[in-house]
């Protein structure tokens, strides 16, 4: 082959229309990623780009909107007890899930129903 897959650039999900002020709130206030600017030609789109470190994180306008129930992204983090008290006491519901072997991780869903899912392995 004359080409290389090197990295997922971002990750993109949907939200409803109008969802901007929402999806800021709950990727940048309480999941702590930063809001980064869009290109203009992008902007009449409308959505909002958020980023963390390398992990770029895209919210796109969908109209009709339906949430990812299965399909979802996973976020690696240290610390997954800890995260897991912030976002409860942000009053996000958390589900853990202990199928994996060596990880431990739970699934939350964004304010629109998208499914996310944190893990932290263990004996790295």
């Amino acid at each position: 082959m004359t080409f290389q897959l090197e990295r997922i650039d971002h990750v993109q999900l949907s939200a409803p229309k109008d969802s901007e002020e929402t999806a800021v709130k709950f990727y940048r206030d309480i999941l702590g990623f930063e809001e980064e600017e869009k290109p203009e030609a992008l902007k009449p789109n409308g959505g909002v780009w958020f980023r963390n470190g390398i992990i770029a994180l895209h919210i796109g306008i969908e109209d009709p909107f339906t949430p990812l129930k299965k399909a979802h992204p996973a976020f690696e983090v240290s610390g997954i007890d800890a995260l897991q008290t912030h976002l409860e006491g942000a009053g996000i519901s958390t589900k853990w899930d202990s199928k994996l072997p060596n990880a431990k991780r739970f699934y939350v869903n964004d304010p629109f129903g998208n499914r996310i899912e944190f893990l932290e392995w263990q004996n790295k």
